[in-house]
């Protein structure tokens, strides 16, 4: 199969081997994937990792013993637990000590034609969500966890470091949860479109306020330091980036202001599809006379989070290796592969 190969430099094959049949597990057929920041920081040496990136898709199932699943477009949690040690028993299989995760650790990931992963992380995805609305579904799933991990009162000022793929769909799901929040980052073209979509933005350097939480979406070992300047005395963090680098930070800080520090990682799948699922709303009517008759008008279907705007580029998987290189350099949201 076609599929990008990532040992110690990525390179295009046309003549990878196909996921073996296992028993569990379903064979999908990606039909899209997204290149995201934690794929660029493997390709810096995170992780460690050697084989197949991606770990954003949507794609069909072709192969299953299951039939819940064959033939379904289907989404997919990327960690695949033991599902026997302590840790799964307790519901935290996503921390389970020895399991894969898609296209990160141990298991080739969507970067590729296919792809297996076990049949109790793939969701089947509602026909009224368009492929490439799906495709966000990891990363969105990422970001309702912070609805998951902590409450989060209306009143509160949020600040989202980071106007990248990750800041941007944070805003989205925070707009969508009733949460008013201002979106930083450094970009001028992509805070001008997000102020298109909706979201309130700001240049970062400009920032000379306090917040109740901030959110460290800048994919930077040094995101955090600069949300312990922002945040206010026993305000919180929230921790998203994951970054190869490192990075030296006073920690004291967060000790004399009493800032709680959130670390946040994969989320839910189930909260970020009803999130994307389309729901009518009925358009508002005016008011007429009883003896007036109100003209009829048919309801619309809106998802709270459209995410769709955010696609920079979709290109071919032969074109991969040149989009990644140009994303490590540049500056476009969301850059879709189409590996069959």
């Amino acid at each position: 199969m076609r599929a990008l190969l990532f040992d110690r430099q990525l390179s295009y094959r046309t003549d990878y081997p196909d996921p073996a049949p296992c028993a569990g597990e379903s064979i999908v057929r990606v039909t899209l994937a997204g290149i995201c920041g934690t794929d660029l920081e493997i390709a810096r040496g995170y992780m460690g990792y050697r084989g197949v990136p991606g770990h954003e898709f949507v794609g069909r199932v072709e192969d299953s013993a299951n039939p819940r699943l064959k033939g379904r477009r289907v989404v997919g949690e990327i960690n695949a637990a033991c599902g026997r040690c302590e840790w799964c028993a307790g519901g935290l299989g996503r921390h389970c000590p020895t399991r894969t995760v898609l296209g990160i650790l141990g298991r080739d990931g969507a970067f590729a034609e296919y792809l297996r992963l076990p049949d109790e992380n793939l969701f089947v995805v509602p026909d009224s969500i368009t492929d490439e609305a799906a495709v966000f579904v990891e990363p969105l799933a990422a970001a309702y966890e912070i609805f998951a991990q902590i409450h989060l009162a209306h009143n509160r000022r949020i600040a989202v470091l980071g106007d990248g793929r990750l800041g941007a769909l944070v805003a989205l799901a925070l707009r969508a949860e009733g949460y008013l929040a201002i979106v930083a980052g450094h970009h001028p073209e992509k805070l001008a479109h997000l102020a298109r979509l909706g979201l309130d933005t700001i240049v970062e350097e400009t920032l000379d306020e306090k917040f109740d939480v901030v959110i460290d979406c800048t994919g930077r070992g040094s995101g955090l330091a600069r949300a312990i300047a922002l945040v206010r005395p026993r305000g919180t963090i929230i921790l998203k980036s994951t970054a190869a680098a490192g990075a030296e930070i006073n920690l004291a800080p967060i000790v004399v202001n009493e800032v709680t520090v959130l670390g946040s990682r994969c989320g839910r799948f189930a909260p970020a599809l009803a999130a994307l699922a389309p729901s009518q709303v009925a358009p508002a009517v005016a008011a007429v006379e009883p003896s007036q008759v109100a003209p009829a008008v048919a309801a619309t279907e809106t998802s709270r989070v459209d995410p769709r705007p955010l696609i920079s580029a979709t290109v071919g998987i032969a074109y991969g290796v040149e989009a990644m290189k140009s994303l490590a350099t540049s500056s476009p949201f969301k850059v879709l592969l189409k590996p069959s």
